[in-house]
C-alpha cells in the first residue's frame, strides 16, 4: 500500500447496547462508504435483544468488522460510556498493530447514525486540505418520529457520535481520558490546547434517530448540562453568563434548568474532572469569553 492510500485509511469504533432497530441501517451505510474502513469494532455493551446476532452477521459478511462483547451492566451515558469507548479504541489499535493495518484517521460512531456513501471521503477530503484540522465532524437531521430536526451547533463544535479524528491529533491529546464523563468534550478541548482545529461540517449530514423531544426532555438535558459544566470545574461567571444568555432562547425555561444543574453538582459536591489542564481551561474560560466581546 502506498503512502497516498495510507493518508486515507481510518478504522471506527462504534459502542452499542440493544440497537437492534438501528444496527442494520448503519452497518449498510457503512459498507456502502466510497472510502471504507480498514478496521470497524463494535463494542455490544452486553445487548439482551438481537444486537449480538446482527452483529454476528456482519462479523461473518466483512472480514474488516471486529466486535466485543461485554457482560451484561448498567449503562449511563458519562463515565461508563467513556470506559467502553476507551476499550473499543485499545482493542482496534492492538488489533492494527497485529495485522499491519496502517491508517491516519481515527472515528467513533453512534449506533443510531445512518451516514451518506461519502461521508468519510467528505471529511478526510477536509482533513486534507488543511494540516491542522485535528477533530471534524458533519451536521445532523434528528428524526423525531414523523418530523425532521436540524442541529443548530457551533461551527468549532464536532459531534461525538460521528466523529473523525486525525491519528497524530489523538496521540498528542493522549487519547481518550479515562476519567472524564465526557470523553468528547475533554479530547476536543485538548486538542484546541495544543493548536489543532475542531470543525463541524454541517453540510456533510448524518441521520440520527432519535427519542421524541418534550418539555421534560428539554429540561432534563440541561440540567445535565449544568452538572456537566461543574464537573468540568467551568467557573460560576460563566455558568450566570451561559445561564442569562438560554433566558432569551426557546424553550425559555432551559437556563433555569442550567444554572440549576450547576448549582446542584455545587451542593452536592459531584466528583469533578481531575485532570489540571482541563479543569484550568473551564475554570478560565469566561476571561476569553468577556475579552471576545470587548
Amino acid at each position: 500500500m502506498n503512502k497516498q492510500q495510507v493518508s486515507k485509511q481510518y478504522i471506527v469504533v462504534t459502542a452499542c447496547k440493544n440497537e437492534e432497530a438501528n444496527l442494520s441501517d448503519l452497518i449498510e451505510s457503512m459498507v456502502s462508504q466510497t472510502i471504507r474502513p480498514a478496521l470497524w469494532v463494535i463494542v455490544d455493551d452486553g445487548s439482551t435483544d438481537k444486537t449480538p446476532e446482527i452483529i454476528r452477521g456482519a462479523t461473518k459478511k466483512h472480514n474488516w468488522i471486529q466486535s466485543i462483547r461485554l457482560a451484561v451492566s448498567r449503562r449511563d451515558t458519562g463515565l461508563h460510556l467513556t470506559r467502553i469507548l476507551k476499550e473499543g479504541f485499545e482493542f482496534a489499535i492492538e488489533l492494527s498493530m497485529r495485522n499491519d493495518i496502517d491508517y491516519s484517521y481515527l472515528s467513533n460512531i453512534d449506533g443510531d447514525i445512518i451516514l451518506e456513501p461519502t461521508f468519510f471521503e467528505y471529511l478526510i477530503t477536509e482533513f486534507e486540505k488543511d494540516p491542522k484540522l485535528g477533530i471534524a465532524s458533519g451536521g445532523a437531521k434528528l428524526i423525531v418520529g414523523e418530523r425532521i430536526v436540524h442541529a443548530k451547533v457551533r461551527v468549532d463544535e464536532p459531534s461525538g457520535g460521528h466523529m473523525l479524528i486525525r491519528r497524530r491529533c489523538f496521540e498528542d491529546c493522549g487519547g481518550i481520558l479515562e476519567s472524564s464523563s465526557w470523553w468528547d468534550a475533554t479530547l476536543k478541548r485538548k486538542a484546541e490546547l495544543r493548536g489543532w482545529k475542531n470543525r463541524r461540517f454541517e453540510e456533510n449530514k448524518v441521520t440520527h434517530k432519535g427519542e421524541p423531544i418534550g418539555a421534560d426532555s428539554y429540561w432534563k438535558g440541561y440540567l445535565e448540562h449544568g452538572r456537566r459544566a461543574y464537573r468540568f470545574n467551568t467557573h460560576p461567571i460563566h455558568v450566570m453568563i451561559k445561564s442569562t444568555g438560554y433566558l432569551f432562547k426557546k424553550p425559555y425555561y432551559i437556563g433555569i434548568a442550567y444554572l440549576l444543574g450547576y448549582f446542584r453538582g455545587f451542593i452536592l459536591r459531584e466528583e469533578q474532572i481531575e485532570d489540571e489542564e482541563i479543569r484550568d481551561y473551564f475554570w478560565n474560560k469566561w476571561k476569553k469569553i468577556m475579552e471576545d466581546k470587548s
